[in-house]
C-alpha cells in the first residue's frame, strides 16, 4: 500500500462523520491488543490554545531527552503531521504499513455492523505507532470535547490539561459554557493532577468541581509567574523566575499558553518524576513551532497566517494585528466554515483592515464567500468576493499592503504550502 492509497483508505471513513462515543474505538483497540496501554500520556483538551500548549510541551520534553510522541488535529500541510515523534511526522511508509494493519481489524468489525470513523481510525493508528516505536511519553490532543472524544480511551495519564474554554461546536458539546466545560473535564481522571488555563468564572467553577469529584489536585496557570520582557513580530521573550525564555509563537494569548505549559511541566516534575532541566525548558520554548498561529510566512511583503476560526480566536488575532502591525495598511483574506459563529467572530476585525477578500474553504462545511462578505460588510466597507482561495490570494497580494489570512485551519492548510513555495 502506498502513502496515497493509505490516505484514500483513511478518508473513505470520513463519510461516517464525527460520532461521539467510545464503544466503537474501545472495541477496535481491544481487538488490536490495547496498544494505548503501552504509553504514558499528557492529555490536553480545551477550545483555544490546545495546539500551542501541545507544541511547547512536546518540544520541552524532547529537549529533556525523552522520546516524545505528539498527536494533534487537524494537520496543516501534510496528513502525517497529526502523528509525530520528536517533532518528526510519521514517515509515509510507516503510515501506509500501519493503515493496512489497522484496516484489517476495521474490516472484521464492519461485518458486525460496527463502523469506525476516520478520527477513531487515526487515533488507533497513533496508539499502535507509539507502542511500536516505544515512546517514553506522548502529548495527546483531544479532537472534539473530551468526555466522549475517542482519545479518552486511555485509562490513566500523567496529567490532564485544559486550555481556554469558549463557545464552539455548540451543536455537539452544549450551548452554554458550563456544558462545554463539563465535556472538556471528561479527560480528568481519579487522583490525577489537573492543569487549567485562565478561565471564565463559570468554566473555572465546573473545572474545580470536577477535580474535587475525582480527588485530583488542580493548578491554575495563573499561579505561574511569567512576565513578557520583549514582544515583537519575531517572537516573545519571557522572564520565568529569573530565567529568560524565548518563544517564537506570537501574541499575548501565547503568554497564557506558555503559562499553561509551564504549569504542566511543574506538575510532571513534581508528581510524575519527569526530569526537566532549565536548559531543556529554554531549548524547548525556543524550538516550539505551531504553524498557522499568527505565523509570519514572509516579511517582505508581510504575510501572516492565522487559523483563528471562532470568536475567542478572532479576538486574540485582532489584538495581535493591532499590537504588531501599527500604522500599516492591511488587507485580509478570509474564509470560514458554516458551523462557526461568523457573526460574532467578524465583529473583532472592525476597522482593522482597508479591504477584505472573502473566499470559500475547501471543505464540505464551507460557508460561501458571498455569505461571509455579507457578514463582513457590517464591519468593513470594502469587501470583494472571490471564488477560490488562490484567486483571493493573488488579488490580495496586489494591494501593496500587509496581508493577513484567517478564518479556518483548512484555509491555512491550503494556502500555506503555496505561499511558502512562492
Amino acid at each position: 500500500m502506498t502513502y496515497q492509497e493509505a490516505l484514500e483508505k483513511i478518508h473513505s471513513l470520513n463519510k461516517f462523520g464525527s460520532r461521539p462515543g467510545l464503544d466503537r474505538v474501545k472495541r477496535l483497540l481491544s481487538d488490536m491488543g490495547n496498544p494505548q496501554d503501552s504509553t504514558k500520556f499528557i492529555h490536553v483538551a480545551g477550545t483555544n490554545g490546545k495546539g500551542s500548549v501541545c507544541a511547547i510541551l512536546s518540544s520541552v520534553l524532547k529537549s529533556a531527552g525523552y522520546k516524545t510522541g505528539l498527536f494533534i488535529s487537524p494537520f496543516i500541510t501534510d496528513f502525517s503531521e497529526r502523528i509525530q515523534i520528536n517533532s518528526a511526522p510519521i514517515p509515509h511508509t510507516d503510515l501506509a504499513k500501519l493503515t493496512k494493519y489497522v484496516f484489517s481489524f476495521v474490516e472484521k468489525l464492519n461485518k458486525e455492523d460496527i463502523i469506525i470513523t476516520e478520527f477513531e481510525f487515526v487515533t488507533a493508528l497513533c496508539f499502535e505507532y507509539f507502542k511500536r516505536e516505544k515512546v517514553d511519553l506522548a502529548v495527546l490532543e483531544t479532537g472534539l470535547g473530551g468526555l466522549l472524544d475517542c482519545t479518552n480511551v486511555i485509562n490513566e495519564n500523567l496529567c490532564s490539561v485544559i486550555t481556554s474554554i469558549s463557545l464552539d461546536h455548540t451543536d455537539i458539546l452544549g450551548e452554554t459554557l458550563e456544558e462545554i466545560a463539563e465535556q472538556k473535564c471528561g479527560i480528568i481522571k481519579d487522583n490525577c493532577p489537573v492543569i487549567s488555563s485562565e478561565q471564565n468564572e463559570n468554566a473555572a467553577r465546573v473545572i474545580k468541581n470536577s477535580a474535587i469529584r475525582h480527588n485530583s489536585p488542580l493548578l491554575f496557570s495563573t499561579d505561574i509567574k511569567l512576565t513578557p520582557t520583549k514582544e515583537s513580530i519575531d517572537g516573545t521573550t519571557l522572564d520565568f523566575n529569573g530565567t529568560t525564555l524565548e518563544l517564537s509563537l506570537i501574541g499575548e494569548h501565547q503568554v497564557q499558553n506558555a503559562r499553561t505549559a509551564l504549569s504542566a511541566l511543574a506538575v510532571l516534575t513534581k508528581d510524575a518524576n519527569i526530569k526537566i532541566s532549565k536548559q531543556a525548558i529554554k531549548e524547548g520554548f525556543k524550538n516550539a513551532v505551531n504553524p498557522a498561529r499568527f505565523e509570519v510566512l514572509s516579511k517582505e511583503p508581510l504575510i501572516i497566517l492565522d487559523g483563528a476560526h471562532n470568536s475567542d480566536g478572532m479576538l486574540a488575532f485582532s489584538k495581535a494585528v493591532k499590537k504588531y502591525t501599527p500604522n500599516k495598511r492591511r488587507v485580509l483574506l478570509m474564509g470560514m466554515l458554516s458551523d462557526k459563529d461568523s457573526l460574532t467572530s467578524c465583529k473583532y476585525i472592525e476597522g482593522l483592515f482597508d479591504k477584505v477578500f472573502t473566499v470559500p474553504v475547501s471543505n464540505p462545511r464551507s460557508r460561501s464567500s458571498e455569505d461571509i462578505a455579507a457578514i463582513v460588510k457590517n464591519y468593513i466597507e470594502n469587501v470583494e468576493v472571490c471564488q477560490t482561495p488562490l484567486e483571493g490570494l493573488e488579488k490580495a497580494k496586489n494591494e501593496d499592503a500587509a496581508l493577513f489570512i484567517c478564518g479556518s485551519l483548512y484555509l491555512a492548510g491550503e494556502l500555506r504550502p503555496y505561499i511558502l513555495k512562492k
